[in-house]
């Protein structure tokens, strides 16, 4: 195992072999599985039989479906939701919890639950508490109407989007506790002697040096919100009509229950290029590849 000396700076980097076992690993369930879909797209399978090459139907079938175009639509907006909603509420709290605030652990613990508990067993939770029947909303008809909120697509991306918010905030909001404890106490302790109070050192000193932190954040988000089947199909199963069928539900819809496997593969090969180019716009605009080779180069 060799190390290849940093130019300039004395210091050494590993060499390739630490990186074989992730390299294998991510190769043998992530490249090869992708490697395989992009071949299914391209045949008929029904999942028993041998599949059977079809050339660009599956493809031109999915350019023209407009349940496929609507779920894009309605994918894009869930996940710009979720960003927008999720990562000023997950800063916040992940800023306070980096403090030193009295029962500040417990109270960490406790708003922390969520990231124990399934997707699932979220989705079945909030489906209940939401029954239009028996649930909150059928005692609080003075603010929910009818109490059906699942009943329109507005209320329904509505609900979805809570769900999501109470779901993750917890996760990215550890992202940010880890960030913010890493910021150094002296430009706190500098700003303090300037005269500069809490609300200002947030926005001039902590969110400046969580940059990294909340494009990283971003980018799981992107990718969670692009992705999103688990909440979809327990809550709305695409409801109604197809006002909430996201593009996950719609590659299992194809493939699951249509047993249209080629189909299914088309699009989640779609859903793989639109997260994969998001992400790379993402972490290029917000220029945290400049920054990462000024760093290196220093």
């Amino acid at each position: 195992m060799t190390s290849t000396p940093k130019s300039g700076a004395g210091v050494t980097r590993p060499g390739f072999l630490w990186a074989a076992p992730a390299a294998l690993f991510f190769t043998l369930f992530a490249i090869v599985p992708l490697l395989l879909v992009a071949v299914l797209s391209f045949t008929h399978w029904d999942g028993i039989t041998e599949p059977r090459f079809n050339g660009l139907d599956n493809w031109t079938a999915l350019i023209h479906d407009p349940v496929m175009i609507q779920s894009i639509g309605i994918t894009l907006l869930l996940t710009v939701l979720g960003v927008a909603t999720q990562t000023p509420v997950a800063v916040l709290l992940g800023v306070w919890a980096a403090g030193h605030q009295r029962n500040r652990a417990v109270l960490s613990a406790i708003y922390f639950v969520p990231l124990l508990l399934s997707a699932t067993a979220v989705s079945v939770v909030w489906r209940a508490v939401l029954d239009p029947n028996f649930g909150v909303p059928s005692q609080l008809s003075w603010l929910f109407g009818d109490g059906n909120l699942l009943g329109s697509q507005s209320g329904a991306v509505a609900v979805l989007t809570f769900v999501g918010v109470w779901q993750f905030t917890p996760l990215h909001a550890l992202i940010y506790q880890g960030g913010a404890r890493a910021i150094p106490q002296v430009l706190y302790q500098a700003a303090s002697i300037d005269g500069a109070g809490t609300v200002r050192q947030f926005f001039h000193i902590t969110l400046p040096q969580l940059r990294n932190t909340v494009i990283t954040s971003a980018v799981l988000m992107v990718v969670g919100g692009l992705t999103t089947f688990d909440t979809v199909l327990i809550l709305t199963q695409g409801g109604p009509g197809t006002d909430t069928t996201v593009s996950a539900f719609h590659m299992y819809q194809k493939a699951f229950k249509s047993f249209d496997f080629g189909a299914g593969s088309a699009i989640a090969l779609v859903l793989v290029v639109i997260a994969t180019l998001i992400s790379l716009a993402v972490v290029k605009f917000t220029g945290y590849d400049r920054m990462r080779g000024t760093a290196e180069g220093l």
